[in-house]
């Protein structure tokens, strides 16, 4: 069954929704909008009207979104986002440019991807590039991208994972922070600060056990939940932190950061390039990929 079109709010209503729900005052949301107050309360009203809920309710003097407004704003803003997309791909295009829309790991793409990208991009002139950081896989049909950097197993709902590369750490850390701490063997980093990733808790324990030590003390020290975080923490001397090469390739070589021991080892999850179901043949998408897979070549495996 199909909603007649009088029953489909206009994006400027859902604007007005989006805008006065972020500031929880029509006469703000107005402001922003370059509206009248009365002219946001009535688009208000227009959108609960078609669709047959409440809101917004008066609180105070302030108008504070309803249960059923909390539930519909993720996906308003969503809808507004990719509406934009759209925008922003048709004006690009008008201008002759191809737009290739790539989710990437936020380490990943700041510390590696964009470094090389002017490489692709003059190889592939007319071509637009469009990154936006991603840390979980997603649902391709409502975010729009052409393809995605994935890091851990080659799982991904209505998408095709392509093997890039593994992944191999080693413990690194400040040449001042080791001159202060001075260790000899693997067993002297057992009560030393350690540096952790939030979202991979174990691996100085398993690096600890891969080379035979007791890793009872594996735990303790400082937590981060960005890898990017953690390499600006060994920099500044916090602690040793067990790192992928590939990530501190610069700071290894201007001396910023030092390799305490090598011995590396390689992770579980592996780093893949991900196509959606009906990109696959995608020639940008597809030459984006061989590009990947050509600047990886040996580095990481």
């Amino acid at each position: 069954m199909k909603l007649s079109r009088t029953l489909i709010p206009d994006l400027s209503v859902l604007q007005a929704f989006e805008c006065a729900a972020r500031h929880g005052n029509f006469t703000q949301a107005a402001v922003e909008l370059n509206l009248t107050q009365s002219a946001v309360s009535r688009q208000i009203k227009t959108l609960e009207a078609q669709l047959g809920v409440l809101l917004f309710e008066r609180v105070r003097q302030r108008v504070v979104l309803s249960e059923t407004g909390r539930t519909l704003l993720p996906d308003i803003r969503r809808l507004l986002h990719q509406s934009e997309e759209i925008v922003v791909r048709a004006r690009t295009s008008a201008h002759g440019e191809h737009v290739l829309s790539i989710a990437s790991l936020p380490t990943f793409g700041s510390r590696w991807l964009v470094p090389r990208l002017a490489d692709f991009l003059r190889r592939h002139p007319g071509t637009a590039i469009n990154i936006a950081s991603r840390s979980e896989p997603f649902d391709f049909t409502t975010e729009g991208f052409d393809l995605a950097i994935h890091y851990g197993q080659p799982v991904w709902a209505h998408a095709t994972c392509t093997y890039l590369c593994g992944e191999i750490i080693l413990p690194v850390a400040s040449p001042s922070f080791i001159q202060s701490r001075p260790i000899a063997r693997m067993e002297d980093l057992q009560g030393k600060p350690l540096l952790h990733l939030a979202t991979r808790p174990k691996l100085w324990a398993e690096w600890f056990e891969l080379n035979g030590i007791d890793w009872e003390n594996a735990y303790r020290g400082n937590r981060f939940d960005q890898i990017a975080m953690i390499i600006e923490a060994a920099v500044r001397g916090l602690g040793f932190a067990l790192l992928p090469l590939y990530l501190i390739e610069d700071e290894v070589a201007s001396g910023k950061l030092q390799i305490v021991f090598n011995r590396p080892m390689p992770t579980d999850n592996s780093y893949y390039v991900v196509l959606p179901e009906g990109k696959q043949e995608s020639s940008l998408g597809k030459a984006f990929q061989r590009w990947l897979l050509e600047q990886v070549g040996s580095r990481f495996s």
